[in-house]
């Protein structure tokens, strides 16, 4: 699976699309790491506490600049398509935070690694999950 998925990010007849969305993902990700580590280390808020709220913010943003450019063929158009759009990428990166903050937990209470490093690992491993659903229900 991820060697057809690595393929399909070079080759295939979606490789621009996915290239856009791991774009946007990974300026999302530096982002969301460094609000992450403003809520901890200046904000006094507990890591998965901040983590969640940081996720929460960059799903918006990222949700409006993939409408806008990774998905600019079938982007959600009007008020209603928009809010639409809005709940069901909700919905799927929702369903993607117990993977990402499980990571993140379990890399920094089992294995010690830094919170922000950890953080990044888990937003690599729901970020494949998260663009196979996101291509095919919220953009579909």
């Amino acid at each position: 699976m991820l060697r057809r998925f690595l393929r399909a990010i070079l080759v295939g007849p979606e490789a621009p699309q996915i290239r856009r969305f791991f774009l946007v993902g990974t300026a999302a990700a530096a982002f969301q790491t460094a609000m992450l580590g403003t809520l901890v280390e200046v904000g006094d808020l507990q890591y998965l506490l901040a983590a969640a709220l940081s996720i929460e913010t960059t799903i918006i943003l990222q949700y409006g600049v993939n409408n806008r450019w990774t998905f600019h063929a079938s982007r959600h158009d009007g008020w209603r398509e928009y809010a639409n759009g809005l709940l069901q990428t909700n919905i799927v990166r929702g369903s993607a935070i117990p993977i990402q903050l499980g990571v993140l937990y379990a890399l920094v209470s089992a294995a010690a690694v830094p919170y922000l490093v950890a953080n990044g690992v888990g937003i690599v491993i729901s970020g494949v999950y998260r663009y196979l659903l996101e291509s095919r229900w919220t953009w579909g």
